[in-house]
């Protein structure tokens, strides 16, 4: 029986053969670029890059701009806390020194008189060294070079204005513009200026990272204060105490440990933000801070 022509299956086309692509040469690992990340935006630098621009010579931006800024306590704000300050404000490295401030915390600026009995008195916030040096050097100036106090004074002069106490302090207040001494009759016109101070530079809001102390009753001060005031700002800080004899020796001695302090203190805070910056990763390019 013969089969119907309608049934019968057509017959397949033939395949298209699909183009040849041809073989792509392997490329070349050497040829190739190093990143293929978009640049930062202009004016922005990553701080995940900071180490391409770590070349001798050439501080990374973590190096040059961050530093701890600190804060340094005696009794009296003559003596070994103004030594530590004069040092960490002088020191050629970071460049332009740390940002510091100094206080006493003594009821009253006590120097060395003629006597032990007989000290010369002074009240903190609206004497200035100037006005302190002179009254001495025209009281006995053999006595007072002497025994150190009137070069003390002449180093105290080029650090900052004049003694001030801790207790005193407004922590957060911007310490920007004119002093205003708390005693406005005490005939003294010289108003320095914040910003005429040694270390002034970073120190503007008012707060500190590290507080200094330089003996043990100042450190118990100090502690006990920040206590009372109750953390307004909720803000940590570390205090330190380096016990030094209230003498011109042991200041010089004090201050250059103060110093080493400081910027083994620096350092380990810049490694801290260097690992905190390395766990961001490179989703925004931004820089981290504390």
């Amino acid at each position: 029986m013969s089969t119907d022509p309608r049934r019968r299956p057509l017959p397949s086309a033939p395949a298209t053969p699909s183009p040849t692509t041809p073989p792509s040469a392997t490329p070349d690992s050497t040829s190739m670029p190093l990143s293929t990340s978009p640049p930062p935006p202009n004016g922005t630098q990553s701080i995940l890059d900071h180490s391409a621009s770590s070349a001798p010579g050439h501080p990374t931006p973590l190096e040059s701009d961050f530093n701890l800024r600190f804060c340094t306590v005696c009794a009296s704000n003559n003596n070994r806390s103004m030594e530590a300050h004069l040092r960490l404000t002088t020191t050629p490295s970071p460049p332009g020194g740390y940002p510091t401030i100094s206080f006493g915390t003594g009821s009253l600026v006590r120097l060395p008189g003629p006597s032990i009995n007989a000290p010369n008195v002074y009240t903190f916030n609206n004497t200035s060294y100037s006005s302190i040096y002179n009254e001495l050097r025209g009281k006995d100036e053999r006595l007072y070079r002497a025994n150190g106090i009137l070069p003390m004074l002449e180093r105290n002069k080029g650090v900052k204005w004049g003694p001030e106490r801790w207790q005193d302090w407004r922590i957060g207040y911007p310490r920007t513009g004119k002093r205003i001494p708390a005693d406005t009759e005490s005939g003294e016109a010289d108003l320095a200026d914040y910003s005429a101070d040694k270390g002034s530079l970073g120190t503007e809001s008012g707060l500190v990272d590290v507080v200094i102390t330089c003996e043990e009753r100042c450190w118990d001060a100090v502690l006990d204060d920040l206590l009372t005031r109750g953390s307004p700002l909720n803000r940590p800080v570390h205090v330190v105490n380096v016990d030094i004899k209230d003498n011109h020796e042991e200041a010089l001695v004090g201050g250059k440990a103060i110093l080493e302090l400081a910027d083994a203190l620096n350092g380990a805070a810049r490694e801290a933000r260097e690992e905190v910056a390395g766990g961001m990763g490179d989703g925004d390019g931004g820089e981290a801070r504390f």
